[in-house]
């Protein structure tokens, strides 16, 4: 289940990608090109913020579960390990989305500068 969301953010991430290359491609005059080119820049330039605060989020998730892993010690912990084990594991998921997300991001606003600046 894990690979299929990997697949399903690499997948729409593409399109995304796909869909702003042609459209920067079909547009034949500058200024309409360079307009598209800067709203997509925006956008994708917001986006690409917003998921690297999220790895402060999730710095600050893995600092809780090495507290928790550290009150329970030695302990038997019984469900509340299992809880840990359980957010890390969401932790990790969540971050690689989000390297996932921050490539074609800087894929697409590395398209969209070179077709601002090489008309």
């Amino acid at each position: 289940m894990t690979f299929l969301s990997y697949f399903y953010r690499f997948v729409s991430n593409f399109l995304l990608l796909a869909m702003v290359y042609f459209t920067l491609n079909v547009l034949d005059k500058y200024d309409q090109r360079a307009t598209v080119a800067i709203l997509v820049l925006v956008y994708a330039s917001m986006r690409a913020v917003s998921a690297l605060r999220s790895f402060y989020f999730y710095q600050r998730i893995e600092r809780l579960e090495l507290d928790v892993r550290r009150s329970i010690g030695a302990g038997d912990g019984g469900p509340r390990k299992q809880l840990v084990t359980e957010v890390a594991g969401l932790r990790r998921g969540l971050e690689m989305k989000a390297y996932i997300d921050l490539l074609f991001l800087a894929l697409i606003i590395l398209l969209c500068v070179s077709r601002i600046v090489i008309g």
